[in-house]
């Protein structure tokens, strides 16, 4: 049922001079950032009484609802605080690898919310291990964290500690840390993660997208720079460009995918990226159609720009049931082909004795676009082509995105032509390398997973 790609994670973070209940704030950022991670959640708060403050945690496996009831949510108490959306691509879905990695030191305690993959993770937990570390989880979260404790002890301050761990790391990334009386984020020095800065009165938040800003009425500020490190406490925010990368590397599924239509990511609406992604793929490969539709969600706007761009109609095909559960169980390839039925069904009025476009934003394994196609063609729609708003899966991802190995990309084992049979369409066309740039522009992206160009 679920042949997407997923993001890793998503982070929210609060600092206010004011005497807020940080959690509640949190639990609705946390809310707007659920599409990023949906296996675990966590909040972490503090009331930055003292040098130690009053801390106070909670997480657990689940949808951010199910972790916090309300009841848990009046036990966290404290006007700073953090709290993380997980989907696991590195370290097992458990409770032990929940965020935020909250940890109590010699020099007192921090919390750690991270999205990303750091790709020497490894190297360092094994440099911790040796020197009598002792880890609850396996994730590269948690060795950041230890490895900022660590730092912390021979550091004037928590954000320098962070600055000279931040400089072991690569892949990308995008941290928030809190400790008593300080919020810091960092964001990877090719600014392959995402992070932004909003403010609402005497309170400052950061974000994976500018759409949880919005959540809790706090205004853009603007992105956190790639390499940037920024430190908010009584003073305000205090900013240092810390690590310095040679080039640029955005995550170009941002854009395609992961990022919610209502989000700016570094200057570019998602929503305008996606409708000129599909106008570019009507450009590339026109054809005689009579109807243009989307699979839902991700695929509806870059088909009404692939509508637009056409002159062909557009108009929804399919109806969504949003109250499949996450956890449906599909262990058989019936199981499997009835979640898909379970989750959409098409319209018969709209795509009977049509030729249909069906826009999509990728193809990874091809199972759910095939199974899409016997059901447009079971509804009476004549011919079905297939359009792409990414280019070809071609290599699988480090940076925090569950780009499988290749083994299991459709498009590494079959030309384009092989896969266009495979899913039964009667034509199907990419999005190409060089019209990724009518959506971002001048951007800088990473683009490995379909070239092969690894930026770290």
């Amino acid at each position: 049922m679920d042949d997407k790609l997923h993001e890793e994670c998503g982070v929210f973070g609060i600092w206010s001079s004011e005497n807020i209940k940080a959690a509640q704030l949190i639990y609705y950022g946390l809310i707007a950032l659920q599409h990023r991670g949906q296996e675990s959640a966590g909040i972490v708060v503090c009331d930055k009484k003292g040098p130690i403050g009053n801390i106070a945690a909670h997480k657990g496996m689940g949808l951010v609802s199910e972790v916090f009831p309300a009841e848990t949510l009046d036990h966290l108490r404290g006007n700073i605080g953090i709290g993380h959306v997980r989907y696991s691509t590195a370290g097992a879905s458990c409770v032990e690898n929940a965020q935020p990695v909250f940890l109590n030191y010699a020099k007192g305690t921090l919390a750690l919310a991270h999205n990303g993959n750091v790709t020497n993770a490894e190297e360092m937990r094994q440099k911790l291990l040796q020197e009598g570390c002792v880890f609850n989880g396996t994730t590269d979260s948690e060795v950041i964290a230890y490895r900022v404790a660590e730092e912390r002890m021979s550091s004037a301050s928590i954000e320098e500690a962070v600055c000279m761990v931040a400089k072991e790391l690569k892949g990308g990334y995008a941290l928030l840390l809190l400790s008593p009386q300080k919020l810091v984020g960092v964001r990877d020095p090719l600014g392959l993660k995402p992070l932004c800065i909003g403010k609402k009165e005497g309170t400052y938040v950061l974000a994976s997208e500018s759409a949880a800003l919005t959540a809790v009425d706090a205004e853009f500020v603007r992105d956190v720079a790639p390499g940037e490190i920024v430190t908010i406490t009584e003073d305000g925010i205090h900013s240092e460009i810390a690590l310095q990368a040679d080039t640029k590397a955005h995550c170009i599924f941002e854009y395609i995918y992961f990022a919610r239509l209502d989000s700016k990511i570094d200057g570019i609406s998602v929503y305008d990226a996606r409708f000129r992604g599909g106008r570019a793929l009507a450009k590339r490969y026109a054809v005689d159609a009579d109807v243009v539709t989307g699979v839902p969600e991700s695929g509806l706007t870059a088909a009404v720009g692939y509508a637009e761009e056409s002159g062909i109609p557009f108009n929804l095909a399919f109806s969504k049931n949003s109250y499949v559960g996450r956890t449906f169980i599909k262990p058989t390839q019936e199981e499997r082909v009835s979640a898909v039925h379970m989750k959409l069904s098409v319209i018969e009025s709209v795509v009977k004795d049509k030729r249909v476009v069906l826009i999509d934003d990728s193809i990874v394994r091809g199972t759910t676009i095939a199974n899409l196609i016997v059901m447009l063609r079971k509804a009476g729609a004549k011919e079905v082509h297939v359009r792409i708003s990414s280019p070809p899966f071609l290599y699988p991802c480090y940076y925090g995105t569950d780009v499988p190995d290749n083994s299991q990309l459709i498009a590494n084992q079959y030309s384009v032509q092989e896969i266009c049979k495979s899913i039964g369409a009667d034509s199907l066309g990419y999005m190409q390398l060089e019209d990724l740039g009518e959506m971002t522009g001048d951007l800088p992206l990473c683009k490995a997973c379909f070239n092969n160009c690894y930026p770290v």
